[in-house]
């Protein structure tokens, strides 16, 4: 165990405790339809948009996101999914801040899932290519349970009256300053396979063990910054062609952080590269994630994440 009662650390390199995660990358079949999408309903605006990219980013902030690449003719995520993107989630930074969301998508008549997991709040939606969102807030990390050395989550009714109620009658006006991803989510097709790459390798620790079918991993104590789950049994693997998660990010503090991080991957047995000082390697699903230093990261532009060129 760590110093956590809830978590479970990897024997050997452990992710920083101040590890948070950076923008996602995403291959989609229409540029301009999918920032249209981002704006309209998810509230990000365009930082920067070509024919083929574009970063989107909060309003009243020029943290990117998320980075759009085209791909004429991607394939739509089928209803049952592909191995890889679950859903990405991007994290309000307060509850007020979710309830305003709630009455925006009412108002524009937007269907959307929605489940109160105690640690958090959240709604679900589904973008133009399948690819699924998570629009949640946090409850405060004093507030969340801990029983028999597992953090209390659940999937719950959500309470949206009490969430708009909660932004006291302020309209939505875009994602506020301040948002960020907040986790992804993964599906696997095994759960061992997933724990020695993010677990050993990448060095988050495990939490909420007995969860049906799911692995969820994070650092420095968050309820995740990482979910897996094998609930798409059979399904094929996103492939090139395919409306897809080209790639996630992982920010820690310093080079000296991504280094020992690049070594336990290997350690793993994954294949590592390194890209402008960033390491990247490819799960076993063919899902890549970055690893970038805080204290050197460049203002991010759209990327290339076959040959981790900027574009």
């Amino acid at each position: 165990m760590s110093e956590f009662a809830y978590t479970v650390a990897p024997s050997g390199h452990r992710l920083h405790a101040k590890a948070e995660l950076g923008a996602v990358h995403l291959q989609v079949a229409g540029i301009a339809r999918s920032v249209a999408y981002y704006g309209d309903v998810i509230g990000l605006r365009a930082l920067t948009e070509s024919a083929t990219h574009a970063v989107l980013a909060a309003h009243g902030d020029d943290t990117p996101i998320v980075v759009l690449h085209l791909r004429e003719g991607a394939a739509p995520v089928p209803t049952r999914g592909r191995l890889g993107l679950y859903h990405f989630a991007i994290l309000l930074p307060d509850r007020a801040a979710l309830g305003r969301f709630i009455a925006h998508l009412a108002a524009i008549g937007a269907y959307a899932g929605m489940s109160d997991h105690l640690v958090s709040e959240a709604v679900y939606l589904t973008d133009p290519d399948g690819l699924g969102i998570e629009i949640y807030a946090d409850r405060p990390r004093e507030s969340w349970r801990v029983a028999n050395r597992s953090l209390e989550m659940a999937t719950l009714t959500l309470d949206a009256a009490d969430l708009v109620r909660a932004c006291k009658g302020v309209a939505w006006t875009g994602a506020p300053p301040g948002t960020r991803i907040g986790h992804v989510h993964l599906f696997v097709s095994d759960l061992d396979a997933a724990a020695r790459f993010y677990h050993e390798g990448l060095g988050l620790d495990k939490v909420l063990l007995d969860f049906p079918g799911a692995l969820f991993m994070s650092a420095g104590g968050y309820h995740h910054h990482l979910g897996t789950n094998t609930w798409a049994a059979g399904a094929a693997r996103a492939e090139a062609g395919d409306a897809r998660l080209l790639e996630w990010s992982v920010i820690v503090p310093t080079d000296a952080d991504v280094d020992a991080t690049a070594r336990a991957l290997e350690k793993a047995g994954a294949q590592v590269t390194r890209a402008d000082g960033d390491v990247v390697a490819a799960d076993p699903w063919g899902t890549v994630v970055r690893v970038t230093a805080a204290s050197s990261r460049p203002v991010p532009a759209a990327r290339d994440t076959a040959s981790g060129t900027a574009s």
